[in-house]
């Protein structure tokens, strides 16, 4: 191989090796409030990740050069190539990964911003905890993005380029970041990762495709169901969470123009919204019983009538809305494996999340507003949703309180992190 050749590539590969040394770990770089940031679970599991892959890398270079110095002296200048490429793409990958953690953590730096996001990973991991330990849960990192829908990262699945995610990464639209819409999006995404580690949608899929194969070849109802089950999932969990909050704030995700309601693609995961909302209706009154889910369903019936439709959508409607009763039964009595013999209602149904308890729960903070700030992230949430359906709460008062209360769960979770790490 000729020498310019090998002076090119070994300049190429000393320059990637300088570039990496730039790269320095997040509890180093990034600066924010001591109440904004993230867990030290969390950053610890970031920067532990990251580290290791810039080691890895950075070996890759090394072996490349003494390669290069070595025995790819006798190489073709193509097969050198090859192999650089190979390692630039391995670099390409670090620093994807490095900025996919850094758009969250660097939105920390915003004072407001950055304490809001370190109360709702303190929602966050309050959303997947249950009264059982049936997993350990992950560090999650809450950030803001432009969109309409919320979204999240699992933990412990797999990046692009390669490795398991050590965290997992939940994304807010800025949109919802009012009222119930922040606890119904947060509540609902943290349900896809508690979904993920019960091995829910895999067990409750499998039983559908039983149903399937035994129903009528007409009954598309079934089919469906199975398609959305992902969806209905992180849906079922937020609604036995925060009770009301999630299905209004699922209305504030739909509340679009009438023909996107109505909009049916059977090759999407989501169930179409105006059926998305009764489906909602359904569950949550599956789970905790109450005349407000009829009350809702009935009054969403009223802003998006189910009429002027083409009679093949129509039809499915109706199929639609007859299984639904069926479908919540087979659903809450669901015992997977992951639960050790109890089914969905039973390990997910909570007495003080019922409609009336909650209710009951806001006029005890009215008298003693002080007892709220010691009250899990995920009741306040249920209440407050309980409370604006019922007229007793306005979106004023909503808002101002959970201003409050949420920085309130960064301050108090960032003490109890600082003292655990003191202990420790």
């Amino acid at each position: 191989m000729s020498a310019r050749a090998v002076w090119l590539l070994e300049q190429e590969a000393r320059a990637l090796r300088t570039r990496l040394a730039m790269v320095k770990p997040f509890v180093l770089e990034e600066t924010m409030v001591p109440a904004a940031a993230l867990s030290p679970a969390a950053v610890a599991a970031i920067d532990r990740y990251l580290m290791r892959g810039r080691r890895v890398l950075d070996g890759q270079a090394v072996a490349y050069l003494a390669w290069l110095r070595g025995p790819g002296r006798a190489a073709t200048p193509a097969e050198a190539q090859r192999r650089f490429v190979a390692v630039k793409l391995h670099f390409n990958t670090a620093l994807a990964q490095l900025d996919l953690f850094a758009e969250a953590i660097t939105q920390r730096s915003g004072q407001e911003t950055g304490v809001w996001l370190a109360g709702l990973d303190v929602a966050a991991r309050d959303s997947l905890m249950l009264d059982d330990n049936y997993y350990d849960v992950p560090p999650v990192v809450c950030h803001l993005h432009r969109g309409m829908g919320g979204a999240i990262r699992r933990a412990r699945t797999r990046l692009p380029g390669g490795g398991d995610n050590p965290v997992s990464l939940i994304k807010i639209p800025r949109e919802r970041m009012i009222g119930h819409g922040i606890a119904s999006s947060l509540v609902h995404e943290a349900g896809h990762q508690g979904a993920e580690l019960l091995n829910l949608v895999t067990s409750l899929r499998s039983t559908l495709q039983g149903v399937v194969a035994a129903s009528p070849p007409g009954l598309e109802a079934w089919r469906l169901f199975e398609r959305w089950i992902s969806e209905i999932v992180a849906d079922f969990w937020a609604l036995a969470k925060i009770g009301i909050a999630s299905t209004l704030g699922l209305l504030g995700i739909v509340s679009l123009p009438r023909p996107f309601l109505f909009r049916i693609d059977k090759d999407d995961p989501h169930p179409f919204p105006w059926i998305r909302v009764h489906l909602s209706c359904a569950l949550g009154d599956g789970l905790y019983p109450h005349a407000q889910w009829r009350q809702l369903s009935a009054s969403f019936n009223t802003l998006y009538p189910p009429v002027r439709l083409a009679p093949a959508s129509s039809a499915l409607l109706q199929t639609l809305l007859d299984s639904m009763p069926e479908f919540v039964r087979l659903m809450l009595n669901h015992r997977p494996a992951s639960l050790k013999g109890r089914s969905l209602v039973e390990v997910f149904r909570m007495a003080d999340r019922d409609p009336d308890a909650l209710l009951l729960q806001h006029e005890a903070w009215r008298r003693r507003p002080s007892r709220m700030f010691n009250a899990r992230p995920n009741l306040v949430f249920a209440v407050f949703g309980r409370a604006r359906s019922a007229g007793r709460m306005t979106p004023e008062e909503e808002s101002r309180l959970l201003r409050r209360l949420i920085s309130h769960w960064a301050l108090h979770g960032t003490l109890a992190d600082l003292e655990t790490c003191a202990v420790r």
